[in-house]
């Protein structure tokens, strides 16, 4: 009897939020690791992968480290804030944002968002400064950096720390400077769903060797690097990079002119397809400071539209079109409730809007145009 072939077409094929492009010259890389046998965070490719990330952000020093929010809880511990100190960050934003402010025994202070652009408002900002606010993280979200020309004029005057997170961003620019290269320091993050990506990982930049001295001390442990090594200076992590993560990178990092062009690509065409749905909000193609580089392409049902944002995703999802929601504020988080960090009435309207309202769609570097006009077929048909 003939056995069964188990393969089959689908005619309607899952789209995921997300898909990694590997390019190729990351296998040569990675191959040479193992086949030199330099597979840890000793290996020779992490200091190149930090040596030419920091270059490409103009920035003089970078320290690789396991992820995202590792590079914000070192960066924030770098710069010596003492307990109670204020840090403005915002309330839109992944969790890790006002983690590494509580983590380090300090106060997380929260602002709302710009709902025309995503991202924390420049003016809440402002008004939020006081005598014990010593740093302010600026958090670029989605598509566009925040428009921080007010913030680092008056940080600079009044001696605030800059901390640039800027895991979203790389390769995009604010007023033609990149960022990343703002503040004092700044953090990114390689997980698959970034512009480039080293599978998990992430990276701090500073032009302070000071600052860059302490961050690698912090990821390792902080070993003595005098007299008997396993006499500890003071409390770090085990937040170390590994060769093969770094020749990853490498060889992404090689193809990141195409990465953006390929980015704003997709978002272009999203627009192309959706700018007429008249129950939708979408991020603008540029601002005057910056274009959008749409690290996802997000839409925002209008207020008054007759579906929940869970009802149009569910749909989606039979339709095997993947997506993911928006952020969830920092302000609604369960164990920031259960703890009482913020506030109980604290009220930030705009953040609970793009959080109740917002999702994004398949717009990773896999994606083909076919399926973004599949995609972008659902979603209107979905949300008429």
């Amino acid at each position: 009897m003939k056995q069964m072939s188990l393969k089959f077409k689908s005619k309607n094929k899952f789209i995921p939020v997300n898909k990694p492009k590997i390019f190729g010259t990351e296998k040569k890389f990675v191959n040479d690791c193992l086949k030199t046998g330099w597979i840890s965070s000793e290996g020779p490719y992490v200091k190149k992968f930090e040596n030419i990330f920091a270059k490409y952000n103009k920035r003089k020093f970078g320290v690789a480290v396991s992820n995202g929010t590792a590079a914000l809880e070192i960066a924030i511990k770098s710069l010596n804030f003492k307990e109670g100190d204020e840090i403005i960050v915002p309330t839109f934003s992944i969790i890790s944002t006002a983690l590494c402010v509580i983590k380090n025994g300090l106060k997380p202070v929260l602002v709302d968002s710009d709902l025309d652009n995503w991202n924390m408002d420049v003016d809440q900002v402002l008004k939020k400064i006081n005598k014990k606010t010593k740093g302010i993280i600026i958090t670029h979200i989605y598509g566009f950096p925040v428009n921080m020309k007010k913030i680092l004029k008056i940080a600079n005057k009044k001696g605030i720390y800059v901390i640039e997170d800027s895991a979203e961003m790389i390769g995009q620019k604010y007023n033609n400077k990149i960022c990343g290269s703002f503040g004092q320091i700044s953090t990114f993050s390689f997980y698959a769903n970034k512009h480039i990506t080293t599978g998990e990982g992430g990276m701090i930049l500073t032009n302070d060797k000071k600052i860059y001295e302490k961050c690698k001390s912090l990821r390792n442990l902080c070993f003595n690097t005098v007299g008997n090594r396993f006499n500890h200076d003071d409390i770090g992590w085990n937040y170390r990079f590994t060769n093969i993560q770094a020749a990853l990178g490498l060889g992404q990092l090689k193809n990141i002119n195409w990465i953006i062009r390929r980015k704003i690509e997709i978002g272009k065409r999203y627009y192309k397809n959706l700018k007429s749905n008249k129950n939708i909000i979408l991020q603008d193609l540029k601002k005057s400071y910056a274009k959008n580089i749409f690290w996802v392409y997000g839409i925002l049902l209008k207020k008054n539209y007759k579906l929940s944002r869970d009802e149009v995703t569910k749909k989606l999802l039979e339709s095997n079109v993947q997506t993911r929601n928006f952020f969830y504020p920092m302000h609604k988080q369960k164990i920031f409730i259960k703890k009482k960090i913020f506030p109980k009435k604290l009220q930030l309207p705009n953040s609970e809007y793009l959080a109740n309202k917002g999702f994004y769609i398949p717009s990773g570097l896999g994606i083909t145009n076919k399926e973004i006009d599949i995609v972008s077929d659902k979603v209107n048909k979905i949300i008429n």
